[in-house]
């Protein structure tokens, strides 16, 4: 499998438009609040393994560039009732899904998940155990987000005691110019502490987070955190494009315009990031991810098994997605189904003893084809027609005619090559992904404004 991927600015600028990121397919725009409860129920397809969410939506600080559901505040006494919702909206959705089928993935996002102390996190985990099948023997990919500024001294030792053996760690730049117009501020002394410690505990994978495209940020300064992020070597790297986006989310009214990188810079430090970490043997995943040779990211994009679902791109393609707290989404078998996005709400429903559920969608049998496909491209950047002809039997080049006839520019431009075996992605169209997954996207016209730019 290809690791690699090429740069080319003149292409990149003339593809650069809004589009999805396929977290999935169909978007969350297309979900609908004429899903309901029984629709939820009703969720054919259903599989053998459970992968479970959890949104803490607390936050100490708010960041300025932050586009997450989140609610910040210092008051600490906020996380028992939600704790308590959490519990109950459990026990409810257990009572429809739960067949004692093993919960092979766990994840608790945020927010910041480690605004919660340490015997609500105990508290939590061991209600999880009681409603559903969590694994004991380690086998299973639990994951957390980490915000360093909130773990304390013994913080990791207890997260790998309720089982947790990943983590994902927010940082973003390590300029304290940068960290200062964002409104956050994190050594890098703090940050590396937080590795260092997560893997004497033992813990299997270890993720950070860049920004690219912050105010204040340059080449030469982006360049000088990634080098002092490349020397403590984290098994995974997200280098995100930052979407300011200030009509949509509120706290990035407080960024400064006047300070944001130019396009120009923006693609430079892209360029530059690419190739530093290229350079330092990491893998490219696809969007905006890179991975260690030996991370299971990585393996699995070679065993042609990775799969792409909310949280980003994942190792448990077959497993059922339960989503608990506001304004998680949830995948299980045809449907999608989110949460409401306000606490008051989230109360409200499971006080009248209902599930949280505000919209959702049902897919069609289409819906799930593209999905399928759509999935293929992003993560393994290849399609077999034969294949995927096999597995929906239909006839791919036929299904899909009009859109092979809208690839032929792509072809042209060299981002992809199509013959009458299928369809394989180009170092040139990696960056690209994005657009050439939306060709095949029926519903992206009407829907295009709501999504930031590919690059």
């Amino acid at each position: 499998m290809n690791s690699h991927f090429s740069f080319d600015p003149d292409l990149i600028a003339r593809y650069d438009r809004p589009g999805p990121r396929y977290t999935s397919y169909p978007t969350a725009v297309q979900f609908t609040s004429e899903f309901g409860v029984d629709n939820y129920r009703a969720a054919e397809g259903r599989s053998g393994a459970l992968s479970l969410y959890f949104h803490i939506p607390f936050c100490d600080t708010v960041c300025f560039y932050c586009a997450c559901n989140k609610i910040a505040t210092k008051d600490r006494s906020k996380s028992a009732p939600y704790l308590q919702a959490l519990d109950q909206e459990m026990a409810m959705q257990a009572a429809i899904f739960n067949q004692g089928q093993p919960v092979e993935q766990l994840h608790w996002g945020g927010g910041t998940p480690t605004f919660l102390n340490h015997e609500q996190m105990r508290w939590l985990m061991q209600r999880t155990r009681e409603h559903f099948n969590l694994l004991d023997d380690d086998s299973g990919e639990y994951s957390i987000e980490i915000d360093p500024r909130e773990v304390h001294a013994d913080s990791l030792a207890v997260l790998r005691e309720i089982g947790f053996n990943r983590m994902s760690i927010g940082l973003q730049d390590l300029d304290e110019q940068v960290q200062r117009a964002v409104n956050r501020p994190q050594s890098a002394e703090l940050t590396f502490g937080v590795m260092h410690k997560a893997r004497e505990q033992g813990f299997r994978s270890v993720s950070l987070d860049l920004i690219y495209g912050l105010p204040l940020q340059t080449l030469e300064s982006f360049a000088a955190t990634l080098d002092a992020v490349i020397a403590e070597r984290p098994d995974r790297l997200s280098v995100f494009n930052y979407a300011h986006m200030p009509e949509r989310f509120k706290p990035q009214r407080r960024i400064n315009v006047d300070e944001l990188p130019s396009p120009e810079t923006k693609l430079d430090i892209l360029q530059m990031a690419g190739q530093k970490l290229q350079d330092a043997g990491y893998v490219y995943i696809g969007m905006d991810h890179f991975a260690l040779p030996d991370d299971e990211l990585a393996r699995a994009q070679a065993e042609g098994h990775l799969y792409r679902n909310f949280q980003g791109y994942s190792t448990h393609a077959h497993c059922d997605l339960l989503a608990f707290g506001v304004s998680a989404i949830g995948s299980v078998g045809n449907t999608y189904a989110q949460n409401v996005k306000d606490l008051e709400s989230y109360y409200a429903a499971l006080e009248r003893n209902e599930l949280p559920m505000e919209r959702g969608l049902v897919l069609t049998r289409d819906d799930l084809i593209r999905r399928d496909l759509i999935t293929e491209l992003i993560c393994q950047f290849q399609l077999d027609f034969n294949a995927f002809g096999e597995r929906w039997d239909i006839d791919t080049r036929e299904y899909f005619a009009t859109e092979l006839e809208q690839l032929l520019p792509m072809q042209a431009d060299g981002l992809l090559r199509v013959d009458e075996a299928g369809i394989q992605v180009t170092d040139a169209g990696r960056l690209l992904i994005r657009n050439i997954c939306m060709v095949f996207d029926i519903y992206l016209e009407r829907a295009a404004a709501r999504f930031s730019r590919v690059i």
